[in-house]
Formats: structure tokens, C-alpha cells, sequence
């Protein structure tokens, strides 16, 4: 009987412990997907070193994120698509060529291409199960986002997306 109370006990505490968010954790709705992000944690990390980023931009005239409208007017359906191919665009492209003479800079964008990551797991486990779906704008508009980063030389690419982070952060804040 003492047993069985300790267990019951501990699946009690166990289970109260993972309805409770990680601090900072915010849970976004992507249709049927559900993905907790670290956006505390990232918008930190991004705000200690946005003006360093941003000053490396030589080319302000060009956007990768925002022309025209690519994150902008698309269907609440095809969110989770284009959430889910801009993770990987920022994991598997963006992070990994984003190096500074700065150890402190250096570590923050490690710090937040490691909640990227995480990130980005959750959304290939939705995307493995078909609970998010990819319609043509969503392709349409990752194409043009690819684009715009291809156009450029990989370095500056990478250090422009890097910039351009608070409009993808804000982007999906608005969008829940």
C-alpha cells in the first residue's frame, strides 16, 4: 500500500511538471502542430547582438525575409510549412556561416541556433507525422526566400538573415 501511495505521488508530480512551460517557452499553434520555442531565450540573445549583426550588413537595400511580402499575407494554413522550412534554412544555412572575431557574439549566436535547433525537431516530428502540410504559397514564397539568400555571397547571406531575425520573431508573434 505505501508503494502504490509513492507511485501515485510521483506519476502526480511527474505529470504537474510537464503541463508546467519552461520559462521563457512559449507554445505556437500551427494548425494540428503544437511547438514550444524558446522566444525569450532567443529574443535575448538576438538584442545583445543586433546592432553588431546589422552594422556588418553592407547591402541595406536588399531583404531576404521581407521581398516582397514573403513572410507576409499567406494563408494561416500554410504557416506551419514555412515555419518549418525557415528553422531548417536557419539551422542548416544560416547559423553555420555566421562566425565574428567575437567570442561574446559567437556565443550568442550559438546560443540561439542551439533553441533554433530544438525548434526545428519539433517541427520535423509534425511535418513526419502530415500535420503540417505544404501548400504552393508556402513553396512559393520559402523559393523567394532561398532566393533572395542565394543571390549573395554565402557570408554576407548569412550574417543579412541573422540581421533580419526580429522580422521572423515578429512574424510569428503575430501570426497566433
Amino acid at each position: 500500500m505505501k508503494g502504490s501511495c509513492w507511485f501515485l505521488c510521483l506519476l502526480s508530480i511527474s505529470c504537474c511538471l510537464n503541463l508546467m512551460p519552461t520559462a521563457g517557452n512559449r507554445t505556437f499553434h500551427f494548425g494540428p502542430c503544437r511547438v514550444s520555442i524558446s522566444m525569450t531565450e532567443i529574443r535575448s540573445g538576438f538584442t545583445a547582438i543586433k546592432a553588431n549583426i546589422q552594422a556588418r550588413d553592407p547591402i541595406r537595400t536588399l531583404s531576404i525575409l521581407s521581398y516582397p511580402h514573403s513572410l507576409h499575407k499567406g494563408k494561416s494554413l500554410d504557416r506551419c510549412c514555412i515555419t518549418h522550412h525557415l528553422f531548417n534554412f536557419y539551422v542548416d544555412k544560416v547559423f553555420k556561416h555566421c562566425k565574428t572575431e567575437d567570442h561574446y557574439i559567437n556565443r550568442k549566436i550559438s546560443s540561439i541556433a542551439n533553441s533554433f535547433l530544438s525548434t526545428k525537431k519539433s517541427l520535423q516530428q509534425c511535418h513526419e507525422q502530415n500535420r503540417c502540410l505544404c501548400g504552393q504559397e508556402s513553396t512559393e514564397k520559402y523559393n523567394q526566400i532561398l532566393a533572395n539568400y542565394e543571390g549573395l555571397d554565402v557570408t554576407s547571406a548569412a550574417m543579412k538573415s541573422l540581421g533580419e531575425l526580429d522580422i521572423l520573431l515578429d512574424w510569428l508573434e503575430k501570426s497566433q
